[in-house]
């Protein structure tokens, strides 16, 4: 039990055990109400220790598919070590088919610390942080671009921790056997689940596998490969779960977000027209797009170009675009010297 959350997960017994977090929440509905969040658990002896979870957000439906198949399919005798599957973390909000629980308008990938006197949203951020991300090694978390956005298929790490524990993150992370991979700059203190995890001694892996709020025969390949890849590092199976996967094509490309100058931003209404597509290769200067104005139709529609050059990492899916929405963002080539050094 937790302050706040109960739960009656044996961290201790080997079995295959399927069960819940419980956060009480009072709401007119039901004034005794608890969230109810799905959480299954496999351990069979001594071994690595591997937290699997999707549903940050609840739009991103890639890892909630390919982690409650998972479940289904494995067996406990296959299993040496421990793994925890959490498929729909922030509940609400998957089954609302929102980024956000509209329980508490709560963005769990904000949310950490957590509060553990707090709504759900940072009630759930704090267990994560301070009992179940500790009790592993590994936490690999996996997001989509969402209802708004297209996303090049990629896997993302921190720079956190020691040396050799970065090291060890860089590895795991390019033997996902994703196209691209990113190396995240946002600190120690940053409100994320990467930093919660490396804030908890674990490693901390997460990626884009998909977006659109929707999924597609490549994506879930995808998804399902880099699962069984990392079970398979870790050593936690002899054999992929999920697969027979195709075989990587070529190794990890990996490419940096340092700045907000690598994207173009909205500043007012309008209808955004892509010119190219995710995985595009551009130089700054290229038009990025033309930028519409229905309520001034007479006008020449605007055209936007790249800030800088790289590969297009995601865009908006919606037309219909306010003041503040990213349009498109590019990434950074980087040297595997410039993210080890």
């Amino acid at each position: 039990m937790h302050t706040g959350l109960f739960h009656e997960i044996d961290f201790e017994k080997d079995q295959k055990w399927s069960g819940h977090l419980g956060i009480p929440f009072s709401i007119d509905r039901s004034p005794y109400f608890q969230l109810k969040i799905p959480i299954f658990r496999i351990k069979n002896g001594a071994g690595p220790k591997l937290l699997l979870m999707a549903g940050n957000h609840g739009d991103e439906y890639e890892g909630e598919i390919t982690l409650t198949r998972l479940y289904r399919r494995l067996d406990v005798t296959a299993v040496k070590g421990e793994i925890t599957i959490l498929p729909f973390a922030n509940l609400p909000a998957v089954m609302a088919a929102r980024r956000r629980s509209p329980l508490d308008e709560g963005n769990l990938n904000r949310a950490f610390p957590g509060d553990a006197g707090g709504t759900p949203t940072f009630r759930l951020a704090h267990f994560l942080e301070h009992e179940l991300f500790p009790r592993h090694d590994v936490v690999f978390d996996i997001h989509s671009g969402g209802t708004s956005m297209a996303h090049v298929p990629c896997a993302l790490i921190e720079r956190q921790g020691p040396p050799e524990m970065f090291g060890h993150a860089l590895r795991l992370m390019e033997g996902l056997g994703m196209p691209f991979a990113f190396v995240a700059e946002n600190g120690a203190a940053a409100p994320t689940s990467m930093a919660a995890a490396a804030r908890a001694g674990a490693i901390g892996l997460s990626g884009e596998f998909g977006g659109g709020g929707t999924v597609t025969p490549q994506t879930m390949a995808l998804t399902a490969r880099a699962v069984d890849r990392l079970l398979l590092a870790l050593g936690l199976v002899q054999a992929p779960v999920l697969g027979p996967h195709a075989p990587v094509e070529r190794d990890t490309e990996l490419l940096a977000l340092q700045s907000h100058a690598q994207a173009v931003f909205a500043t007012r209404r309008g209808w955004f027209e892509p010119a190219v597509t995710v995985g595009a290769r551009v130089k700054a200067g290229d038009i990025a797009g033309w930028y519409h104005d229905f309520e001034r139709p007479e006008l020449a529609e605007e055209v936007l170009r790249f800030p800088a050059d790289g590969i297009v990492i995601s865009q908006r899916l919606h037309t219909d675009s306010q003041s503040g929405d990213c349009l498109v963002q590019v990434g950074r080539a980087l040297s595997r010297d410039e993210v080890t050094r």
